[in-house]
């Protein structure tokens, strides 16, 4: 496993204010939302020489209109390319906080602090940048890594359970992917948002740090990332215009099972596997009604694995092992959602 060598797991406090130190930035701007502002804003401790940016939180406003109104801001308080941006906040924050630094002035520094388990465990590990478009999830972006990456348990403490839930879908991704040992290991102890997560966010970070050294623009292997994400990000991009927004680890825990029975029927994964993985994951995020294909089935066709029309998928052929560009039939799909139906 591998810690990427702009990853910290640590205090936040210490190491921002190390970094700034070691750099000469002609002006900061801290880019925040509505509730890092409120409690996390205050436990960074960044200092008042840093300007404020703030914006709405949740996916729905990750559009390009954010974007413009946070340029505006940048453009309004003279940042130049030497100047930073720390982007305080969960995935949407650090997706959207770097693809707006790494365009202005056609790019800047950048640091990443999230503050929810699912950006630390994943959305700020790879450098994988993006906004939202015209209700297509993370359809503009580029890659680019973040001068810095800070990793602290301690904004964890501000989340509802329900938001530790959906980060740790990722680790459970990430297990069922590569791990084998951390599966079993996982599978053992029920869910428990007030566990120790330095140990565990370490492995897990190491472990997605690893398939991004080896494949960093995805052309390969880092496509087993998107283990439970085909189907799981089409089921989240419907749920958004309704009145029962998932967050993205509850429809990734959905789409983990969906693709997990995809799996059994395509790259191998043992059905014992198949009904220890549901159960695990109905246990810990229960069930939701779904809609049948048609109601998504048009969002598959826009996603970003996808190549020549066709669908892709990775598929687990065992626990802790995954394949990837994977085709699969219609039918087996409307197959899988009645299989998670019945349940």
């Amino acid at each position: 496993m591998h810690i990427p060598d702009n990853v910290v797991i640590g205090d936040s406090l210490s190491v921002l204010k190390e970094f700034r130190s070691a750099n000469t930035f002609d002006r900061t701007a801290v880019l925040v939302d509505e509730n890092t502002r409120a409690h996390c804003l205050p436990k960074s401790e960044i200092g008042d020489d840093v300007a404020i940016i703030e914006i709405r939180s949740g996916e729905e406003n990750k559009t390009l209109e954010t974007c413009t109104h946070i340029w505006q801001q940048m453009t309004d308080l003279k940042m130049s390319r030497k100047s930073l941006l720390i982007n305080l906040g969960g995935g949407v924050i650090g997706d959207m906080g770097g693809f707006v630094a790494s365009t202005y002035k056609r790019g800047m520094s950048f640091v990443n602090v999230p503050t929810t388990l699912l950006a630390q465990v994943d959305a700020s590990i790879g450098g994988k940048l993006a906004i939202d478009f015209n209700g297509l999830k993370n359809h503009i972006g580029i890659f680019r890594e973040p001068n810095l990456v800070i990793c602290d348990t301690q904004y964890l403490s501000t989340l509802p359970d329900r938001e530790i839930r959906s980060g740790f879908a990722e680790i459970v991704k990430h297990c069922l992917i590569r791990d084998k040992e951390g599966w079993y290991q996982l599978k053992q102890e029920a869910f428990d948002p007030q566990k120790d997560w330095s140990t565990i966010l370490e492995r897990s970070v190491g472990l997605k740090g690893s398939v991004v050294k080896e494949d960093p623009e995805e052309q390969g292997l880092r496509k087993i990332l998107n283990f439970g994400h085909t189907l799981g990000h089409a089921i989240e991009t419907y749920f958004l215009d309704t009145n029962d927004r998932l967050l993205h680890g509850e429809a990734i825990a959905i789409g983990m099972i969906l693709e997990g029975y995809l799996s059994t029927h395509v790259s191998g994964l043992p059905e014992s596997d198949l009904q220890t993985l549901t159960k695990y994951l109905l246990d810990t995020y229960g069930k939701v009604e779904i809609p049948d294909l048609k109601a998504f089935g048009q969002l598959l066709i826009h996603d970003k694995k996808n190549a020549g029309g066709k669908v892709n998928y990775s598929l687990l052929s065992e626990i802790g092992s995954c394949f990837w560009d994977q085709q699969v039939e219609t039918s087996l799909i409307h197959e899988a959602i009645a299989f998670y139906r019945n349940c």
